[in-house]
């Protein structure tokens, strides 16, 4: 069992902040804590705040190593691509010489960067960048060329 004691200044802000935090991530860190120092043993504190064992240790050890600070901190793990380091160039690139298809994206990226990615990671990056995949409309094969021209003159 891990011997953590709450410091009797830190069991003033867990109280509040077990319910007063803004994230509800910490609201729970800060009531594992809270439940910590009114002595609950360590399989009543994961029955009552619904967390499992490790993630008790977890918690205990994080206020332990780094006080209420790391507690309130949020380490959320996101995931970064590397074209969003070079987002700029190749926005630039993109808004003088837009690409007809996603496929024709990844091929300029590709050329450009010497990165290599699929057509549907490529899409979802030109809508972060903000640009949109648009259908160009076919022109019907029996049209005439006469007949729009009037149609153009007369409307």
């Amino acid at each position: 069992m891990l011997k953590v004691t709450i410091k009797e200044e830190d069991k003033v802000a867990i109280g509040c902040e077990r319910y007063r935090h803004p994230h509800p991530h910490v609201q729970r860190k800060m009531e594992v804590l809270w439940l910590k120092s009114q002595g609950l043993k360590h399989k009543d504190i994961c029955r009552v705040a619904d967390v499992c064992p490790r993630t008790l240790r977890t918690y205990l050890l994080e206020y332990e190593k780094g006080g209420l600070d790391a507690i309130r901190q949020l380490n959320f793990y996101k995931p970064r691509s590397d074209l969003d380091e070079l987002r700029g160039s190749l926005e630039e690139h993109f808004r003088k010489h837009p690409p007809a298809n996603a496929t024709q994206a990844m091929a300029e990226i590709e050329r450009l960067t010497g990165l290599r990615r699929s057509p549907e990671r490529v899409r979802q990056f030109m809508k972060r960048m903000g640009m949109k995949c648009r259908k160009a409309g076919a022109i019907p094969a029996k049209a005439d060329p006469e007949k729009q021209e009037e149609f153009k003159k007369n409307s």
